[in-house]
């Protein structure tokens, strides 16, 4: 084996290629090994660097802190409360989804209450409607509800549309009657003195909202006539049918000789706005004065069906309130 010498003072000292080597391959393991672990340790800590601070790293004592503090957080959610109010969330959406019912179907709905309806006599009240209107949906979402669970009536009522009316008439049924078009006066209460001499004669029963209207109005609901507008009712509005009624028979006794005087009122009592085929929005209020030497109706009680096949907007009942007075 070939030798190298090195000399120093005159003393020598001998040193192989084989010892060489193995210094050499020493520190190269050395250098490998701190290689490694500094990846290891770069890959230890990668998730929880930062992504703008890359080149720091977390001590080992601190990620078993975050670590902890992980397991902790996760330890302490709520995770029944987050499934209650999961659950209340799904309860809530549905019962505020909005059950289309099919044509055919509403139209049964409204035949069935103009004839609950007209059963009542002609001097009913409001409180009378009302009760006679909240009886049929009571008596019908009872119907709907045996023949979904599988009882066999004597209903006009299919077993399949069973379900979606017990939903419209119990959860939906403000919606369902404004798309039917019913609207139901409200009666006002107002608690006054009793100072009205005696012998008095007494009011009749209120018909629609504000004072009462007076024999002389011919009042008749979910009826418009047709005529010729002496006032225009875009621009014409009043507080009540009954000032919407005394406006046409002041302008009837007011009206110069050869002119039109108003025979005919019409008024918009709904707070939604009032139907008509023209291309104006009618509003709450409006108050037409009409004058037609041979009054004739242009709807009465509801729209029908092929009226409303081509005016899909119409409702099914009349929203106007009329009256034909003597000019």
């Amino acid at each position: 084996m070939a030798r190298a010498e090195w000399g120093f003072n005159g003393r020598g000292k001998w040193c192989s290629y084989k010892r060489t080597t193995l210094i050499i391959c020493t520190i190269n393991i050395g250098v490998a090994l701190y290689v490694l672990r500094s990846l290891y340790t770069s890959l230890y800590t990668y998730p929880y660097n930062d992504s703008q601070n890359a080149g720091f790293t977390y001590t080992p004592d601190q990620i078993r802190k975050m670590e902890e503090l992980i397991r902790i957080r996760k330890a302490s959610e709520p995770i029944e409360l987050v499934k209650l109010v999961k659950k209340i969330k799904k309860e809530l959406s549905s019962e505020e989804r909005v059950f289309e019912l099919p044509q055919h179907l509403k139209q049964k709905i409204t035949d069935e209450i103009l004839e609950r309806l007209r059963r009542l006599n002609a001097n009913a009240n409001i409180s009378e409607q009302q009760e006679a209107v909240e009886n049929w949906r009571k008596e019908k979402l009872k119907e709907a509800k045996h023949l979904t669970r599988g009882k066999t009536l004597n209903s006009s009522i299919l077993p399949e549309e069973a379900g979606m009316l017990a939903r419209a008439l119990k959860s939906n049924w403000a919606k369902l009657s404004e798309e039917i078009g019913l609207w139901m006066p409200v009666e006002i209460i107002n608690e006054e003195h009793d100072d009205k001499p005696e012998g008095a004669e007494e009011f009749e029963e209120e018909i629609l909202p504000g004072r009462r209207l007076p024999p002389e109005c011919h009042t008749e609901l979910h009826t418009d006539y047709d005529g010729s507008a002496v006032r225009w009712g875009l621009t014409h509005h009043k507080e009540s049918a009954y000032e919407c009624c005394q406006a046409c028979l002041g302008h009837a006794r007011g009206a110069k000789p050869g002119e039109k005087k108003c025979n005919i009122w019409v008024y918009c009592p709904s707070e939604t706005g009032c139907y008509s085929p023209d291309i104006y929005e009618h509003k709450l209020g409006e108050c037409w004065l009409k004058y037609a030497e041979k009054p004739r109706l242009n709807f009465k009680d509801q729209y029908s069906e092929s009226y409303r096949n081509s005016h899909p907007n119409a409702p099914l009942i009349v929203p106007w309130v009329s009256g034909v007075v003597s000019s």
